[in-house]
C-alpha cells in the first residue's frame, strides 16, 4: 500500500483530501505545517508528500527544499491557493523550480487530485 504524507494548516481540506486519498487505497498521514511534517517524514517516510504553499511555523517552499536536499528521489505535490490568488501571485512555478514534480491549484476536483497522484506513483 502506497503512502502519503499531506501537509496543511487548514484542517477542512486535510480531512477532505485524506478521505479522498484513503479511499483510494492509500495509507495518509497528516502534518499541519512543515515542521511537524518534516519530522514525521524522517520518522516514517512515506511515497509522495503532498504540502500546502503558506502555512505557519514552516511554510511550503522550505518543506520541499529541505525533502529535496535530504531525501532526492521523494515524490511532491505542492498546492496552493486563497491568498495567493488575491494577491496576484502564484508560488507554484518557484515549487516547481525548488523541486516540486506537480503542482495543485485550490481548490481542486477530486479527479485533479487522484490523477495527480497517480502519476506520481507510477
Amino acid at each position: 500500500m502506497k503512502s502519503i504524507l499531506v501537509i496543511d494548516d487548514e484542517e477542512l481540506l486535510v480531512r477532505m483530501v485524506k478521505t479522498m486519498l484513503e479511499r483510494e487505497g492509500y495509507r495518509v498521514l497528516v502534518a499541519p505545517n512543515g515542521k511537524h511534517g518534516l519530522k514525521l517524514f524522517r520518522e516514517e517516510p512515506v511515497d509522495l508528500v503532498i504540502t500546502d504553499i503558506f502555512m505557519p511555523e514552516k511554510e511550503g517552499l522550505e518543506t520541499i527544499r529541505e525533502l529535496r536536499r535530504e531525501f532526492p528521489g521523494i515524490k511532491i505535490i505542492a498546492m496552493s491557493g486563497g491568498m495567493a490568488r488575491a494577491e496576484g501571485f502564484s508560488a507554484l512555478p518557484l515549487a516547481e523550480k525548488l523541486g516540486a514534480n506537480h503542482t495543485l491549484l485550490k481548490p481542486f476536483e477530486r479527479a485533479q487530485l487522484l490523477s495527480v497522484v497517480s502519476e506520481c506513483l507510477q
